[in-house]
């Protein structure tokens, strides 16, 4: 089953194609890789299915439903997340506000219309409740990430490798089913890599559909599914990650073609 179908996908920047008519769809339950050299258009094509930038033409959909276009916050409540290739966290609140802050998209505040009395305390009431769920839950992701030492810490206190595993447990927090990671082992080392990669396949544990790109090639061949390879903002190639290693399309994109 198709968790999400991309259809001629386009994004056009004045003259320059970054998304070039791309098909593309992410298996539910499963891992897929997104690939190519850089300037392919891979960061373009996660940003306008993930409704930061509208496309030229084509459709999204997610679930059956057509949510091209869509705002990034109502994507997001739709239950798509996503991490960035620069990691993005509010360095000056502590680790565990940064988590709570991505499970407010499920918060469903109430109003603070009418305070009178009865109604202000119990609106007030309300609000606590709702606090202490968001903060039981961003408890829960802080364990499944190894993160409990680092709660009150200020987020840019936290080593390179842990900063990376707090966006994506922010990202979690949202409650997605498909999640978005753009490049997660930029600037990793190798042992950092290690774990990032024991974590995504804990996180596809949980059922959630994981979709990534990534330079480390090492890393896509180990943990995804299936392949799909950009080049110039159109589809090169798709498939296994045994089919993809060995085509010739792609090494030449990769390295050159021999004269």
């Amino acid at each position: 089953m198709n968790l999400l179908e991309v259809q001629g996908l386009a994004k056009v920047y004045g003259g320059v194609r970054a998304v070039d008519d791309v098909d593309f769809v992410a298996e539910a339950g499963r891992i897929s890789g997104i690939i190519g050299p850089n300037g392919a258009g891979k960061t373009t094509l996660f940003n306008v299915i993930t409704g930061l930038d509208e496309p030229t033409r084509g459709r999204v959909l997610f679930k059956g439903r057509d949510v091209t276009g869509l705002a990034a916050h109502r994507v997001t409540r739709l239950g798509i997340a996503r991490t960035f290739q620069n990691i993005r966290l509010f360095k000056e609140l502590t680790v565990i506000e940064n988590i709570m802050i991505g499970r407010h998209v499920r918060a469903g505040h109430p109003r603070l219309a009418r305070l009178r009395t009865v109604n202000a305390l119990h609106t007030l009431w309300s609000r606590a409740k709702v606090e202490q769920s968001i903060y039981q839950s961003a408890r829960r992701w802080l364990e499944f990430f190894g993160l409990e030492q680092f709660a009150g810490e200020l987020a840019r206190n936290l080593p390179y490798g842990k900063q990376r595993s707090l966006e994506i447990a922010r990202a979690l927090a949202t409650d997605p089913t498909l999640l978005f990671l753009d490049e997660p082992a930029a600037g990793m080392n190798q042992a950092e890599t290690r774990e990032l990669l024991g974590t995504i396949k804990r996180v596809n544990g949980l059922g959630i559909t994981i979709v990534l790109i990534e330079h480390d090639m090492r890393l896509v061949m180990n943990v995804c599914d299936r392949i799909t390879v950009l080049n110039y903002g159109k589809k090169l190639a798709e498939g296994t990650p045994e089919e993809i290693k060995n085509n010739p399309a792609v090494i030449e994109a990769y390295l050159g073609r021999e004269e």
